[in-house]
């Protein structure tokens, strides 16, 4: 003997509405609720159930969509904001790869945040936008008025807001890029300064004397940052024309290995050895040498000023007097 087959979901489902519809409609329709299931609901939805059911199964379906987006996107975030430190920093183990990696760790979490809750908010905005637009349809409504208000309306606010999406989308590749970060000292072209603020619309600086500069992002065509990786020091030492060129190279060189080994300014302010470039230009007048040293972000001024002192020290001792330029 067959086994009785168990009836689909599908099967009860359309079992029920038509015993809903039949007993309204035997009952001559004076019953509320009656009234309310046959006429107020919207047409080809003759069972409150099969709504209730596609009204809740597209929400739940929208915030499970929405809670997997931002999973990922907070794994993403995450990962991007451990970061690797450059090569050069990563060989030192002093005091410049503590300080360096601090300052380039809190700049990926900064950027990271930033551009994880833009990408949450957008995708909160697709996803629910997507459910409304479904549970619309399921109601009977033609949508294409709708998509086209919308397009329209996007496409008016987009050539009015013009300007405003240049300087998100700008500061959009700016984070993402690490193109400069609070601190630095950039040139936009239209001003020089110290960042003291970042957003997605606007960057403002602080320059040498003190004022404050509000740059759009949008503007901005191209950056010099002064405070990424590594800086350089250059210092030129002129010595008189007849001067002993082997002793004065010689002279220089122990002078910054001097300064290397001290460690007042290896640990804190120096990434390389200074190196001594030898005789960079000559006149009738004068030999220059040049001197040139890889230090941390924005302490190419203090290691420069520090290495002119003692190359004027050691050409005191030497009896080597400067020669005007």
């Amino acid at each position: 003997m067959d086994p009785t087959p168990v009836p689909s979901p599908d099967k009860l489902l359309m079992d029920m509405t038509q015993a809903v519809t039949q007993t309204c409609v035997s009952g001559g329709g004076d019953d509320v609720l009656c009234t309310a299931l046959l006429n107020v609901l919207p047409a080809g939805w003759a069972s409150p159930v099969t709504w209730l059911i596609n009204l809740v199964l597209i929400g739940v379906a929208a915030f499970i969509v929405r809670a997997i987006l931002h999973r990922l996107i907070g794994r993403v975030i995450r990962r991007a904001a451990e970061g690797v430190m450059p090569e050069r920093l990563r060989m030192r183990s002093t005091a410049v790869v503590d300080g360096a990696a601090a300052v380039l760790t809190e700049r990926r979490r900064q950027r990271a945040e930033t551009l994880g809750s833009v990408l949450s908010s957008l995708t909160s905005v697709i996803v629910f936008g997507t459910a409304a637009l479904m549970i619309l349809g399921r109601f009977g409504q033609d949508l294409t008025p709708i998509l086209t208000s919308v397009g329209i309306l996007g496409v008016a606010v987009g050539f009015g807001a013009q300007e405003l999406v240049k300087d998100f989308i700008a500061g959009m590749f700016m984070l993402m890029e690490d193109q400069y970060g609070v601190g630095d000292m950039i040139d936009t072209g239209t001003a020089v300064g110290t960042v003291e603020a970042v957003t997605l619309r606007i960057t403002r600086l602080r320059d040498a004397d003190g004022r404050v500069w509000y740059v759009r992002n949008g503007t901005i065509a191209r950056i010099g940052n002064e405070s990424q990786g590594w800086s350089r020091a250059l210092v030129d030492v002129p010595v008189a024309y007849d001067a002993d060129i082997a002793g004065i190279s010689d002279l220089l060189k122990g002078v910054a290995s001097d300064m290397w080994e001290d460690p007042a300014f290896r640990d804190v302010a120096m990434v390389e050895e200074p190196q001594v470039y030898g005789l960079e230009q000559i006149s009738d007048k004068a030999m220059i040498f040049r001197i040139t040293v890889k230090t941390v972000p924005a302490h190419q001024a203090e290691v420069a000023r520090e290495l002119r002192m003692r190359v004027k020290w050691a050409l005191d001792r030497a009896g080597i007097a400067l020669a005007g330029v």
